[in-house]
């Protein structure tokens, strides 16, 4: 039997946080998939949300329904619950949330302790990738069909130090977040999971090391493991074939990384290929790969629903 070419027909999703990065790949995607998409940030035509960045939601909107799905972009400012609340008003019922927000990059000050870094930065960066997590899920989790999606985006399948304070405690957080909320999503039959990307060859990332998408290779002579980078629209296939599997309830709670689950559901890159970051550094940084505990089976049996009841009020 042939597969459906566009498995997502009739479904409504709101990427929060779709201007660039991964949020732009899993839009794109979920339209690939025929899905109708809310295409949400701050960054609109002729209004950045950030400075030195020209990309828009109403690019990544046009992205979409260029690929087949419906694209609609939205200008919202997810710090603030009267614009959240008033998106959600206007999307009714959805079927697949992606909590993608981050707006960090400027913000981290790599090589830093906490004591070292720019507190107001550092704040700032748990407003935008924490806090407008926590808002949009708000107003988004009322209107969630039954059979519904709730995706996390995160950095990272395990546990270990993310070189940063600020940047490892959201990074966890929204791991964590995700397992919070399927607990909470049990009874409704809606899942929530978190994902991760690999190496992303994200915008920023591209001007970062002064390449393009045409020649990102020359960047692998300065850093060796941007060989094994993807591009956005590669975790964006893992999480259209994730919303898309009938079965994707047996994933609730936990995080996944996107080369995982490219092999699973048979995923591949804009260019044919399939990445796999942990394999790469496996056979290329060994060092590195020795201390790459994925959240596996072991680590999750830790995690469970509360073993009491909570005292009344």
């Amino acid at each position: 039997m042939a597969s459906n070419p566009a498995p997502l027909s009739g479904k409504v999703a709101v990427v929060a946080g779709a201007t660039r990065g991964a949020g732009r790949g899993i839009a794109a995607a979920l339209g690939e998939a025929g899905a109708t998409v809310y295409c949400t940030g701050r960054s609109v035509a002729g209004a950045p949300g950030m400075k030195n960045r020209s990309e828009t939601i109403d690019q990544t909107a046009d992205i979409v329904t260029a690929r087949g799905g419906r694209g609609i972009a939205v200008r919202v400012d997810h710090t603030v619950p009267g614009e959240v609340a008033t998106l959600f008003e206007r999307v009714g019922e959805l079927d697949f949330l992606v909590n993608d927000i981050w707006g960090g990059d400027d913000l981290i000050e790599w090589g830093k302790r906490l004591w070292e870094t720019k507190l107001e930065d550092g704040l700032t960066l748990i407003d935008r990738a924490i806090k407008t997590h926590v808002i949009t899920s708000y107003y988004a989790l009322p209107r969630v069909r039954t059979g519904g999606v709730v995706f996390e985006i995160t950095d990272g399948d395990a546990f270990f130090y993310r070189g940063h304070f600020f940047y490892d405690l959201v990074k966890t957080t929204v791991i964590r977040m995700a397992f919070a909320l399927s607990q909470e999503l049990k009874e409704r039959n809606v899942t929530a999971l978190a994902v991760t990307p690999g190496f992303l060859r994200s915008e920023w990332m591209l001007d970062h090391f002064g390449v393009t998408e045409a020649n990102w290779r020359d960047a692998a002579v300065k850093v060796k493991e941007f060989i094994s980078s993807e591009t956005p629209l590669f975790v964006g296939r893992c999480v259209a074939a994730l919303a898309a599997d009938p079965n994707v309830r047996r994933k609730n709670g936990r995080v996944y990384a996107s080369w995982d689950l490219a092999e699973e559901y048979g995923v591949t890159d804009s260019d044919g290929s399939r990445p796999h970051f942990v394999r790469w550094v496996e056979e290329n940084m060994p060092e590195v790969a020795a201390g790459w505990k994925k959240a596996d089976d072991g680590f999750y049996a830790y995690w469970g629903k509360m073993p009491y009841e909570p005292p009344g009020p």
